[in-house]
């Protein structure tokens, strides 16, 4: 009897650490996946992919326009975290 009841606790407990191993293969997915969307999303963005290719005016003027606005949020936060904390 005690042979049976320890190859059941086994077998519940290689079933719970298979299940533990696919939920953190999935949720690394996720988080992986996430993070490098969001990181695709910021280089297309501050490189004016959204813009007319043919037009370099265009281009060179939002690259130019999205890098002043992020260093000024940047300042602005540094500014801002001196001043009141």
């Amino acid at each position: 009897m005690s042979t049976s009841k320890h190859k059941a606790d086994q077998e519940r407990r290689d079933e719970a650490l298979r299940a533990i191993d696919r939920a953190q293969a999935e949720s690394e997915t996720v988080v992986g996946s996430t993070f490098v969307r969001m990181a695709d999303r910021a280089r297309d963005h501050m490189s004016a992919a959204d813009k007319d290719a043919d037009d370099h005016i265009e281009v060179w003027g939002t690259r130019i326009g999205r890098s002043l606005g992020l260093m000024f949020a940047i300042g602005l936060v540094i500014y801002l975290t001196v001043t009141y904390l």
